[in-house]
């Protein structure tokens, strides 16, 4: 089920920062966390799931950090989004639960609204967002940015 969580927020903008301030170097988590106001070790699990699910890529060693494993132009929100939802799947699955009347009136509503949201937030990448960032002055990120790294 697609909620809109703590997590799928700072998710979101945890990718969306290393999209924003991507340069030869990783960005590292810690820098991340301070951004977003968040202690370190609560961006870590998913930022893991992000490199194992082909969204992030890691870079260890003293200078690591996180990198985007694909341009910027190749990641959407609603990729982002999934992949983040699958970490709350299990404890908060809803399937099965409620009544007749729920399951075949309230859920396939439901259902609709999300395929809907799904369909709008696959349209929008983290290009996009990098823009609307720019546009509404954020900080520049520093100067020799790149959106890509191999």
């Amino acid at each position: 089920m697609l909620k809109c969580t703590r997590r799928t927020m700072h998710a979101l903008e945890a990718v969306v920062d290393i999209a924003f301030n991507a340069r030869p170097e990783p960005v590292q988590s810690k820098d991340i966390a301070a951004r977003q106001g968040v202690p370190q070790r609560y961006l870590e699990q998913v930022m893991q799931h992000l490199v194992r699910n082909g969204v992030l890529k890691g870079v260890r060693g003293p200078r690591g950090g996180y990198t985007l494993a694909r341009e910027r132009r190749r990641i959407t929100v609603g990729e982002v989004v999934r992949i983040v939802s699958e970490l709350d799947a299990d404890a908060d699955e809803a399937t099965g639960a409620g009544s007749e009347l729920g399951r075949r009136t309230v859920q396939p509503i439901w259902d609709e609204c999300q395929a809907l949201v799904l369909e709008r937030i696959d349209g929008i990448t983290l290009e996009d967002l990098c823009n609307r960032a720019q546009v509404s002055g954020i900080d520049a990120p520093l100067e020799g940015a790149d959106n890509f790294t191999i």
